[in-house]
């Protein structure tokens, strides 16, 4: 495609870890992109959720090869963008580190805190006029909103506001990186929320976060002590996998929601 898409598409979704198809969605076309910043992670697909247009791409591939500080986060978000999408709902693994965020929990944060360092973070590299965008609500209140009274209509518990700390990755954080993330007012930790929201915010596009909580963050917890166990892959995609469950749903009375 070389031209934006005059699609109607209500909602654009990115899939984080465990999430890679859109079960919910039907009659599916996949859209292969090429984007002044390269290629996107995957192809883009859309189809009809409710009977409304979605898209749908899968931030680190459909095969999951793209650890977080390979993502092309700039080429996914303007594919979106291109393709008639001014939505984003990006589905975000976490790890828990206060007490309401425990694994399997979902989260809609209002508020981020930039840990990564050595990503493409700006369009602004380029040439042209420089972006200072304004971030103090970093998720788009209004899109928030909706998707806080979807989750109620659709009768999916969700915790309300929260910090996200986005770390580099792809390793997990040492205790006393947590300790230094809880210090700052931190909630939750993962790996892909920024430059993701930032870009966005660029492209004027709106934007909000379900974290789904994959498990505690290191030193966090019940089991907080020093020999809690190890945390393992199984453990993180098996919460993933329930917490998943309920997007559907939550999806669906998101679209009643949203014009």
């Amino acid at each position: 495609m070389s031209a934006a898409a005059d699609t109607g598409i209500a909602l654009a979704v990115i899939g984080g870890t465990g999430l890679y198809r859109l079960a919910a969605m039907g009659d599916a076309q996949a859209l292969t992109m090429d984007t002044p910043y390269g290629a996107p992670s995957a192809p883009l697909r859309v189809g009809t959720v409710a009977g409304r247009r979605v898209a749908f791409l899968a931030r680190h591939g459909e095969d999951h090869a793209l650890p977080p500080h390979k993502v092309n986060y700039r080429a996914n978000l303007w594919a979106l963008q291109h393709a008639g999408a001014t939505r984003v709902l990006a589905v975000n693994a976490v790890g828990g580190i206060s007490e309401r965020y425990a694994p399997r929990a979902i989260g809609v944060p209002n508020q981020i805190i930039d840990y990564t360092w050595g990503r493409v973070s700006t369009f602004c590299e380029e040439g042209g006029p420089v972006l200072h965008v304004d971030m103090g609500d970093p998720y788009t209140p209004a899109l928030r909103a909706a998707l806080l009274d979807a989750a109620v209509a659709a009768q999916v518990e969700v915790v309300d506001r929260g910090c996200y700390g986005a770390t580099q990755g792809p390793r997990l954080e040492t205790r006393a990186e947590i300790a230094r993330l809880r210090r700052d007012g931190c909630d939750l930790v993962g790996m892909t929320g920024m430059p993701e929201a930032g870009l966005a915010r660029e492209l004027g596009l709106e934007y909000a976060s379900l974290a789904l909580v994959a498990n505690w963050a290191a030193g966090c917890g019940p089991s907080s002590s020093d020999g809690a166990a190890e945390i393992t892959m199984a453990e993180v995609l098996a919460n993933l996998e329930h917490a998943t469950a309920n997007l559907p749903a939550l999806i669906v009375a998101l679209l009643a929601r949203i014009g």
